[in-house]
């Protein structure tokens, strides 16, 4: 699967956390939170399907963002806890946690692809199906406490 194609059905949250000072970060692209893209108009949250075909694979949509964005591989982790699934009309979405470990979170690398970092708190006005991501996240990697 080449790597635009694994983004018809896949879709990726970034995050940066620096747990000195409990910062959490995220990049809102335009409108959206999600890279790529935008989830399609009427997608809804559906459960996880009991087998996870190669397209979904969590490690090759990370390898694919590294390769179309440039990222390091040794500052960018999959968070596997963090498992959401959205029906469209051309089928599963999965959503993907990348969260990058580097000591600061790498601003101009994300202002390059057209983002730009920004806490929960100021995201106001996002899509709300977006924001109940950015929340499961922020329970999982602040109330969890994950490393």
């Amino acid at each position: 699967m080449t790597t635009p194609d694994i983004f018809t059905h896949n879709r990726v949250i970034l995050t940066h956390f620096d747990s000195y000072s409990a910062a959490l970060l995220f990049p809102r692209w335009g409108e959206t939170l999600l890279w790529p893209a935008a989830l399609p108009l009427g997608a809804e949250p559906m459960p996880s399907p009991a087998v996870i075909t190669p397209e979904f694979s969590g490690q090759a949509v990370r390898q694919a963002v590294i390769d179309r964005c440039g990222f390091d591989p040794e500052t960018l982790e999959r968070v596997n806890e963090f498992n959401h699934w959205a029906q469209t009309a051309t089928g599963p979405v999965r959503i993907h946690l990348l969260r990058f470990t580097c000591f600061e979170a790498p601003k101009a690398a994300i202002q390059t692809l057209g983002g730009e970092f920004k806490p929960i708190s100021l995201l106001r006005g996002s899509a709300m199906s977006e924001l109940l991501l950015l929340r499961e996240v922020f329970n999982l990697i602040v109330g969890a406490g994950l490393p």
